[in-house]
This record gives structure tokens, sequence and C-alpha cells, in this order.
């Protein structure tokens, strides 16, 4: 049956990408290539330098410039591209979400396929089968979300399952942490559908050698016949070298699969299967564009247990055990991992529960398909490893959070080790060796050995069960000594490899790290089949080249290509903000490690990304953009082009969400807010800036003319006048002004509660919206706030948080705004309040945006002493002070995107619950308002297709929507004329007040 994509994928806004198809110049020496091309291709060519550096780098360590990218529309396009491709010459690299870690994605001179952007859809779920039909683009977390409705999904399970796609993971033969119970790719790739180097489309599945069907296919004098020939040649006349170099592991993804595309089916048959082959191909022999994949039953449940060591070599020994217990995964990690998980704003709660003293840890997980009570084995292995072995802990989870929990540590290891600070780095080149698990811990002994001879070290994790483990030593590869230690170490442990009967490469695949070695591992026998391998598939050797194979006239080698050699260099820029936590601004663009995080549809980061599906959103294109630019690989002037600012950095919407959600905590937004700055410094602030930066100043004078201010807007031709003068869209309804500010409001009112009398006193922060626009909400809060015991001062000196100033690179105003405040407020802390703040971003302003811009003492107590009004409320229990009544009612809750990223956004969740509502939190990103984002022009139709999201998600809720940011209830309440904006929590707070 045909699948509807999964919420997430949003090709659907495909009208918005069009707006965006870029019409700038091609590099000159492909431009008759781009133009040969665009005649063809009904998809996107891009061509331009910008296109080229955003798909000159993957997830590994490389970077090399291609030719330019196709972003085909269908198989037609992928056809005709090849064909025009190989008309001029030049190499083809298929490509998923680039989150390849040993170059695959990447190479000189290419013309780059992103399968990623339109052929992405499910074509087919059959689920009596076991069996679904798919475009390569697919990611996989969208699959197995259509797929679970089946009971089903796909068994391979990388780490970046919610990027990668499912291409992506053919070409790799990508596996993950239950590969010790399901295997990896190859074994659950039926059919495929792949265009060859001619550009001619071949149908790859089982096909029973000498029976009538191959007779038929070898008969013909075309390239398909030729390729049936010579793989089942190859494969016949080197059985012998076949069944002596292919390691027998459950993880060998180095070279081609002549191992396994020859096989008996389940009727005893003698097949043929080149999917087989294409597996683990790299898209070296021709590109895959529809697979035909088999299926796994899910578990209905699952438990889990982290078993904890005082040294990594005991649990290494532990592993071989733990296999006999019939785990579904054994993964390892080790204290490094540990260590910087505890210092990463996102990942330290996960972090918690693993005790001090642990110098690796094993994780074991059970599903129900294998034991009926899954407490059964966990006991077993308790009593194997804790009371008999040399394990001291034992941590158990069953439930889905706690598990969610421990998995979330484990998959964030790879990116969180990338974060070291300085130069040196743990790299991928030849972390993914594999041997044999009873080998394991004498193996890692011997590795320990040769990081000493070479006087480093590295951190240790990854699937031990399958004895894949990921060792990754740290080096410096902008120097020569390093580029050189690197090479020199792969050497010592490919060397090891063999003598353990292992595989080079178990996991991320051959690349530009390894293929160099392929003739090492496999011998010359091997290795002169897969070079007539490639030359059946691929004559001229354009597919990919460089990948698991190469010519002696220009062999691969691992030390070039890199994205740090010893020739890099980058500016470090003087700044406005603080970026000495970060090592630097070119420090902060360089964490960037092209992992693809950003390309998730779950938590926060990127909302753009999922607006438009364009590379250049992503906080990976952004940084990218940057370091081309720092680097000296584009201009520095291009820094403050039109084209610069408007596609790189006015597309980002400051939501934070790289600030907690990149492994690497690469802050977009503070990049952004900075290189903004440098450019109104010598370009100067437009008019439409000038209005949101200010927009304080425009509020008050809105509400001292109210209501005529707010009948102006409704005026015949204003529409007219704020799009072509301000470039704000006419379809936006802006805020109306209360005559009453809250101010105003307060001073009248004066407090409720003496400042003698109560135990707690805050300044309660009048934000411009709630203040102008909105202050029943101030209202709300206040009332509250008293009725906890609370003294509230609300003060009529207070200026603009600056944080409207800070998102457009108002840098100027935002300091002098912040230096006002934090005297202001320093003033107030030392009579004993706190700050509340009932606008999230304002709140974040305090607590982070002020100790970028004002890096003093006093921005640092403010920070300690500044909160969200659900935050104050949370942090000191005073819902239990509140006299309330009852309630039934449900509330979809979406959080700010600003708390997420600070980790401060539970905490209204917890106040709504405590005062007895049931609310359903809504797993969503930014909602695309983004303060004056949504309201620019050229911006509108991204900010509704990122809101779009948001409402598909509070749909499913049966709660009554609530949010505590303005731009959120702004963006809810615009969802069409019929809507109310949505309450602030505070304000369902008040409603449950039994007290006047």
């Amino acid at each position: 049956m045909a699948v509807e994509k999964p919420q997430g994928d949003l090709s659907n806004y495909e009208r918005f990408r069009d707006e965006l198809e870029h019409d700038y110049e091609d590099v000159s020496e492909y431009a008759k290539l781009a133009s040969d091309l665009r005649d063809v291709v009904k998809g996107e060519v891009r061509f331009d330098e910008y296109a080229q550096v955003l798909y000159a780098t993957d997830g590994s360590i490389y970077k090399a410039r291609p030719a330019g990218a196709v972003l085909p529309r269908d198989v037609e396009d992928v056809q005709n591209a090849v064909r025009v491709a190989a008309e001029h010459d030049v190499p083809i690299i298929a490509r998923g979400a680039g989150s390849s870690l040993g170059g695959q994605a990447v190479g000189p001179g290419c013309v780059v396929l992103d399968m990623s952007t339109y052929m992405d859809d499910i074509l087919e779920i059959d689920p009596e089968r076991h069996r679904a039909r798919v475009q390569p683009g697919v990611v996989q977390d969208h699959f197995d979300e259509a797929a679970a409705q089946y009971g089903l999904k796909f068994a391979p399970d990388p780490a970046s399952s919610n990027r990668a796609t499912i291409g992506g993971g053919i070409g790799n033969n990508s596996t993950g942490a239950h590969s010790v119970r399901y295997g990896i790719t190859d074994a659950y790739t039926e059919e495929l559908r792949v265009v060859l180097s001619d550009g001619s489309l071949i149908h790859t599945r089982e096909v029973v050698l000498d029976s009538e069907e191959w007779e038929e296919i070898v008969s013909k004098d075309d390239r398909e016949a030729e390729i049936y020939r010579t793989v089942r040649l190859l494969v016949e006349e080197n059985e012998n070298e076949i069944e002596a170099r292919y390691p027998d592991l459950k993880r060998n993804v180095s070279g081609y699969n002549l191992d396994r595309v020859i096989y008996e089916n389940e009727d005893n048959e003698e097949v043929i299967n080149l999917s087989k082959l294409f597996v683990g191909a790299e898209s070296t022999l021709g590109v895959v564009v529809e697979a035909e994949i088999s299926l796994v039953t899910l578990p209905e449940e699952t438990s889990l247990v982290l078993y904890c060591f005082e040294e990594l070599i005991d649990a290494l020994e532990a592993v071989p055990e733990a296999l006999e217990f019939n785990p579904s995964a054994v993964e390892l990690m080790d204290n490094e991992v540990f260590r910087l998980a505890r210092e990463s704003e996102q990942f330290s709660r996960y972090e918690e529960p693993v005790p001090e003293g642990t110098e690796a840890a094993l994780m074991l997980e059970f599903d129900s398909e294998l034991y009926d009570d899954l407490e059964a084995p966990i006991r077993q292995t308790n009593a194997h490893f804790v009371d008999d072995g040399d394990a001291f802990e034992a941590i158990e989870a069953y439930s889905d959070k706690d598990q969610n929990r421990l998995w979330k540590l484990r998959k964030a290891a790879i990116p969180l080790l990338m974060s070291l600070e300085g130069n040196p780095k743990p790299y991928p080149f030849i972390e993914d060796a594999t041997v044999p698990p009873a080998e394991l811990a004498e193996y890692v002994e011997k590795f320990m050995d040769v990081l000493d001879e070479h006087d480093t070290s590295a951190a240790y994790f990854a699937h031990a069960g399958s004895g894949t483990l990921h060792i990754r030593p740290i080096l410096n590869l902008k120097e020569d000594e390093g580029i050189q230690t690197m090479q020199s170490i792969t050497e010592d442990v490919t060397d090891l490899v063999l003598e353990h009967h292992g595989s080079f490469s178990g996991e991320h695949g051959d690349g530009l790290a390894r293929t160099a070695f392929n003739p090492k591992m496999y011998g010359e026998d091997l290795w002169d089949a897969f070079k007539d391998v490639k030359s059946a598939f691929d004559p001229d050797w354009l597919m990919n080249p460089g990948k698991v194979v190469f010519r002696e006239e220009n062999p691969t080698d691992m030390r070039e290509n890199l994205r740090y050699g010893a020739a890099y260099s980058s500016i470090e820029p003087q700044t406005k903000l603080d970026f000495s936590d970060e090592g630097g601004f070119s420090h902060l663009v360089e964490l960037c490690n092209g992992c693809g995080t950003c390309r998730q549809t779950d938590d926060v980061m990127c909302p753009t990304y999922r607006g438009m599906k364009d590379e250049i959103a992503t906080t990976r294109g952004r940084a990218n953009m940057l370091r081309a630019a720092i680097s000296g690989e584009i201009p520095e002037e291009e820094l403050y082009s039109d084209r610069f600012q408007e596609e790189v950095l006015d597309l980002c919407v400051g939501c934070k969400g790289c600030k907690s959600d990149c492994p690497t905590g690469v802050d977009l937004a503070k990049l952004k807010a900075e290189t903004k700055h440098q450019y109104h410094e010598r370009e100067g602030i437009g008019l439409r800036e000038r209005l949101f930066g200010n927009i304080n100043t425009v509020s008050k004078i809105g509400s001292a003319l109210a209501p005529l201010s707010n009948f102006g807007q409704k005026l015949p031709g204003s529409d007219f006048v704020m799009e072509n003068v301000f470039g704000i869209a006419p379809e936006r309804e802006l805020p109306s002004f209360e005559r009453e500010s809250l101010q105003d409001w307060y001073a009248k009112r004066g407090p409720r509660v003496d400042p003698a009398d109560a135990d707690r006193k805050v300044v309660l922060f009048p934000d411009t919206y709630t203040n102008y626009s909105y202050p029943r909400v101030g209202k709300a809060t206040v009332r509250v706030l008293e009725s906890a015991g609370v003294h509230v001062a609300i003060p009529d000196d207070v200026a603009p948080s600056g944080r409207a100033a800070f998102s457009i690179g108002m840098l100027d105003a935002a300091e002098t705004r912040a230096r006002t405040n934090i005297d202001l407020f320093t003033d107030y802390i030392e009579q004993g309040y706190e700050i509340v703040a009932v606008e999230p971003s304002d709140a974040v302003a305090f607590q982070d945006d002020y100790l970028d811009l004002v890096n003093t003492p006093e921005a640092e107590r403010v920070a300690e002493h500044a909160y969200g009004v659900s935050e104050y409320m949370d942090t000191y229990r005073l819902v239990e002070r509140l006299p309330l009544d009852d309630t039934d009612e449900t509330l979809a809750y979406h959080g700010h995107c600003h708390q997420k990223a600070t980790g401060k956004d539970h905490h209204a969740v917890g106040v709504l619950r405590r005062v007895g509502y049931t609310v359903d939190p809504i797993d969503s990103s930014c909602c695309g308002m983004a303060g004056s984002f949504g309201y620019e022009a050229e911006h509108y139709d991204i900010s509704k297709a990122i809101g779009e999201q948001l409402y598909e998600k509070l749909d499913e809720s049966d709660g009554t929507p609530v949010a505590p940011g303005a731009s959120c209830r702004s963006q809810i309440g615009d969802r069409d004329a019929r809507d109310e904006k949505p309450p602030h929590p505070i304000e369902k707070v008040n409603e449950l007040l039994t007290s006047p």
C-alpha cells in the first residue's frame, strides 16, 4: 500500500523553495556543463560558488569542492544528469544527508546528486510480506515512523537515523547498535533500481543462475549483460580467495561484497543478486533510485541495563560473556564520553545516573521477542557481572523515558568528542575497525600500545557486541606532524586488525579514509577483482572515483583533501560579543564537524531547514559558509554581500536550538548576531531593522495613541504601505495596543503584598508585548505571584531587554539597554529581589545574552537571579502556596525555543501539572514566527511553512493550546481568522485561583 509521508517530512513545501531557486553566476569552468544540465533536468541545478562550498564537506574530516550540485526530482532527472556529466567527462557522486564519516560524499570536480531533497517518497509498505519500496532520500526515522503502524521497522539503526537517508545507508552498508540482533543493511536490501554510468536503468533482484531469466539477461549485448557475466566469473574464479580473505564478522563494510552477491535462496537455488553488490559500494557502481527492502517486526517492549566498570579492559573482557545472554544490543562507552556529556549543556542530564569512578560502561538491551519477562535476563546478567564479576553497579531502565536517556547518551558520543577545545580532536579515520568480540580486549590493549608509541590518546565507545569499537586518536590535523601521525597510526592499526582477523571498517565504509588500505586487506587477487567489477559497471571510472577502489596512476591518499590541513588558516575577527568561552569566533565556527544533526526533524533545530529542505538553511550550511569566509576560501568581502546576508544569515531565525541540539554546540544565533553587527557597522542599518530593533519605542507611541493607532492599521492602503515601505507581510495581523500599559495599571494599583511581610520579592520585567499589547498576561502574573505571598515590583525606569536589537545584530543598542538594566537589577538584587520575566526570550536574554554583551560580575549576578515566570514558580515551589480550584482540562503545551535551548522549558509543564491540568507537551521546534522574522514579507511563506509543523502537532493533541512566547501565540493565533491567540501558561494558572 502507498504511504503518506510521515509528519516532519516537508517536501510539500516545495513551492516555498521555488521562490529561492538560484539564478547566480555559475563558476565559469563548469558553465557549459551547468547549462546542459538545466536543459534536461527538471530539478535544481546549482553550480555557483555557494553550492560548491555547501557540498564540499560531509560528516568526515575531508573537503573537496565539487563542480556543482543537482537536486533531481525523479529517475529521469538522475538518468539525464548522469548522461550529461559523462558527456563532459565529469564524475558523479550520489549523496543523502551527507552524514558519512569516511569521506564518501565528497570529491573534487564532481557533480553531486543530492537525493535527499525531492526523491524522498515511501512508495509502498507491504505488511504481509514485510517489504517496502522507497526512494533513496527517505530519512530512516521517517520511514520507521510510517512502518511502526504495522508493527514493523527497517532493522539497521545508525546513530544518525534521525537525518540519515535509506539510500545513504545502502551506499554505505550502514548498521547500528542492534547489529548483534539483526545484522547490517545488505541483509535487508532485496531489490534495487539503479542508474548506471551510461544513464541506463537496471532492476537488480534474485536471478537464478542458468535459468531462463539468467540466459535472457546475459544473451544481450548491453552493459547489464556484461555486468552479470563479469560478476559471476569473478566470484567463481576467486572462490578460494573470497573464503580466505573476507573476515567472519557480523560487520564488514570494506571493499565490494563479492562474498554475498551469489548465494542459495530459500528454495535452495543458487542465485545472483546484484543488489548485494551495490550495498556498500558508495555509489561507485551506480546511483540507487529505488529500493525494495525487507523489514523486521518491532518488539513491543525492551529493557536496558548499564554495567559500570572501574577498568576499560574489564568491560571489554565482559563482551563475549554478555553475548551468551542473547541481547539485542551490546554497547560500550568510556569515561571520556561521560566527562564530555557531564560538561555539555545538552547532555549533562543524561549522564547524571552514571556513578563516579566509572571508567567504562557496558550497555545491554533485551527485547520482548526473545524474552517474555524482560526483568529475567537482567537478573541473570546482574548475578554474572555484578555479583560474580567486575562491574560495581548496574543501572536498570525499563520505561521508555529511562531507556531513552541512556540511548541519547550513547548516540551523542561521536559529536560530543568533536567538541573538545583546541585544535587537537579525536578524528575518525580508523575508528570503526572491527574484530571478533572474543579478541576485542586483546586488540584494544595492543591499540593502546600503538597510541602510546605515537604519543597520543583516544576515547573508546561503540558497538562492542559486534566487535566494532570506535577508537578515535586525538590529533592536530592542522599540522604536518599530525597528518603524518594519522597515516602512521593507520598503517599500524590495519596490521593489528589483520592479525586479529578483522575488517578495517565495520560501519563507516571506505571513502577517502580507508580506500587506500583495501589492497592490504584483500590481497592482490581480490584487489584486481574489485577493479574488474568497477570497470564492468563503470568503464570510464566516473562514478565517485577514488572510493572503494582506485587506479594505480591516481591512488587514493588519506592525507589529501583534508578539511583542516596544514595549509588551513582562519581569521579571528575583533568581535563585539564575548567569544572567550567558545575559544573565539573562528573556533566556534570550526566546531561544526558536519554530522548533520541540524537536518533532524525532532528537538528544536533547525526550523528553517525543515521549512525549506535546503542545505544552506542548516546550521551546518551556515557554518560552512562562515568558515569559507574566515579561511579565505571565498573572499572575506562576500560576508558583506546582499546574498550572504539574505541567504546565509537572514534565514537563521535565532531560535538558539543549535546551542543545545548541536552536539558540538555551534551557536549560530550568536554567530549571526555578531556577523550582522559587523555588517551594520560597515553598511548601516535599514529602516525595517531600526523599526523592529526599537519596537519598544514604537509600541510605547502606539499605546499612547490607542485606539487611534489600532484603527490606522485597518485603513485602506495600510497593508500596501507596510509592505512597500517597511517590508512587512500584508498577510500578518500586527499587534494592537492597549491604552493603559501594564506599568500604568500597576502604578495605579500598587502592590498587594507588603515587602516587609513577603517571603520572596520579585521585579517583574514589563516586556514590550506584555506591557503595551497584552497586559492581561502581566496582570495574571502579578495576581498569581501575590497569591503565593510574593511581593511584586514593576519599575518605571527599566529599559527594553535588548533582545529585539540583539537578534538583528544591533549590538550597540542591545549593549546600552543591557547595561541600563544590569545597573537597575543589581540594585534590586542587593535588596533581596529576583528578576522575573513573562516573555521567555527576555528571561533568556538576562540569563544568556547579557553575558555575551557585558562580561562583568554584575551581569553574571543578574543572570543568576533571573527567571522566567514558570521557572521561578517551579524553582521555589510556589504552587503549593496557591488557593486553587479543581480542573479536568487538558492543555497542549508548546514550549519556547529559547527556553528549550537553555534547558528551562520543563518548568512550565511542571507548574501546569501541579496546579491540576493534564498537560501534553508538544514535541515541536520553533513556531516560525521568531520575533520579527515572521512579519518580514520575504520570509512570510517560510515562516508559515515552519508553523505548519506546529499546527500538525497541535491537531494531534486533544488539549487546549497554550504557549509562553508572544511570537508563538501570534503564529498559532494567525492560523486562520477564527482562531484566538492561545493563553500564556500563567493565565491558565490564574484561571484556577480561588481568591480575588
